[in-house]
């Protein structure tokens, strides 16, 4: 598929600090920022934006977590590609004990996030698994105003640094799961699955009514979509569809996943692939059902597995990108230190070096899609010609800097430098 949809050339034009046209005069064009977002998990950087310096302090992430050496070199390959972060908000861990929630180190963190120009999402807000254990033995009623007292603090809290939620997380499974006894899905197996989502929509968006608010799901299949037609015919306003496509067993290759992107895009929503992986090591045997089951005690990664993992990243992204719904790609991990289940998913080793996929993404979205330092000259009225991936540019003449936005159906601009 082309991303050409991405694209667009805008005139711009130049105007001096009293509105004078800078009329055939060099200015300099550069791009700040994608509008698509491309995003991955902050989970390994919370301990370096609350300068935390032991172990201890820093294993309270939900799913593992990279270790403190190296944290540093880590955010700087982070920040290299991503501009957007997944921050973890499973209630059993953000509030193991109830009424302390981990608010402060999270908000920390989110404020690290957007200092350097990064937008925060929080994931998520109802989830059946990693409920508290606290809530078990609590009447159903209880609960439920429970688990409606944590969405509004969490949205409301967050307000203004984190505008964007999964508000819930795997609804098909949620009233029938079975691995481990808790409060919330024996909430939803009384209530439902549509007023469980009904319950987290209306909490979040009253909390924040600008907030992006994500139904979020692994369950890929014809259940999923039953239930996203039963939710808009009930009236409850999503804001995107989130689709996780861990691939431990493999790539499953641009036919499967752009027919399934087609399914989902039929309602009209944008699409936000919400946890993506991809494996540069031995894959999961395909017999495994439930990923959390295959247990091993090393996973490396490998050379032929490194340079699969760097083909797949660069079809995976271009298609995803060539598709007009998707709207944000979310990879699950930057380093295999700590990774989810111990799978070599990350694009950077064990020992804090880049894989050829990290090179080969960075070639896609700081490369090929990308507008470099780049001298332009303005025309007899002041105009020059940007043509670039919608998001943000910087436009430099005289050694002072605007700023411009380019996005569909842009076509004339007119920027002030001063």
């Amino acid at each position: 598929m082309s991303v050409d949809h991405r694209r667009t050339t805008a005139n711009v034009r130049v105007l001096d600090a009293r509105g004078e046209p800078l009329r055939d005069t060099d200015v300099t064009v550069e791009q700040r920022r994608h509008a698509f977002a491309f995003g991955n998990i902050g989970f390994d950087l919370i301990p370096l934006a609350n300068a935390e310096t032991t172990e201890d302090a820093a294993s309270r992430a939900a799913f593992g977590g990279a270790s403190l050496e190296g944290l540093t070199s880590l955010s700087e390959h982070w920040l290299e590609l991503f501009n957007t972060a997944t921050l973890p908000f499973y209630w059993r861990g953000f509030e193991p004990t109830e009424g302390v929630p981990d608010t402060e180190r999270l908000l920390t963190t989110a404020h690290w996030f957007a200092d350097r120009g990064v937008t925060v999402k929080g994931h998520p807000l109802t989830w059946h698994t990693l409920a508290p254990e606290w809530l078990l033995g609590r009447p159903d009623a209880e609960v439920e105003k429970l688990q409606r007292g944590r969405i509004r603090r969490e949205v409301s809290n967050f307000s203004g640094v984190i505008d964007t939620w999964d508000a819930i997380n795997e609804v098909v499974i949620m009233p029938v799961f079975t691995a481990e006894e808790n409060a919330i899905t024996r909430l939803a197996r009384r209530i439902g699955r549509i007023p469980m989502i009904r319950l987290a929509f209306t909490e979040a968006r009253e909390a924040n009514p600008a907030a992006t608010l994500i139904l979020n799901d692994f369950d890929l299949s014809s259940a999923y979509e039953c239930l996203i037609e039963g939710v808009l015919e009930a009236g409850i306003q999503v804001d995107a569809i989130g689709l996780q496509t861990h691939m431990h067993q493999g790539y499953w290759g641009e036919e499967k996943m752009l027919a399934m992107v087609d399914r989902f895009a039929r309602y009209g929503l944008p699409l936000h692939l919400t946890e993506t992986t991809l494996l540069s090591g031995d894959l999961m045997p395909p017999e495994i059902v439930d990923l959390n089951d295959y247990q091993i005690p090393s996973w490396p990664s490998t050379p032929d597995g490194e340079a699969r993992q760097a083909d797949e990243i660069e079809r995976h992204y271009r298609s995803l990108v060539g598709h007009p719904a998707v709207q944000a790609i979310n990879y699950w991990g930057i380093t295999d230190d700590g990774a989810w289940l111990g799978a070599p998913g990350g694009l950077i080793r064990s020992d804090g070096t880049p894989k050829p996929s990290f090179d080969a993404l960075k070639s896609l979205i700081k490369g090929e899609w990308w507008l470099p330092r780049s001298r332009l000259r303005t025309d007899a009225e002041g105009r020059v010609a940007v043509s670039g991936f919608f998001g943000d540019y910087a436009i430099d003449a005289h050694g002072s800097t605007a700023s411009v936005t380019l996005a569909a159906g842009t076509t004339d601009l007119e920027v002030r430098v001063s």
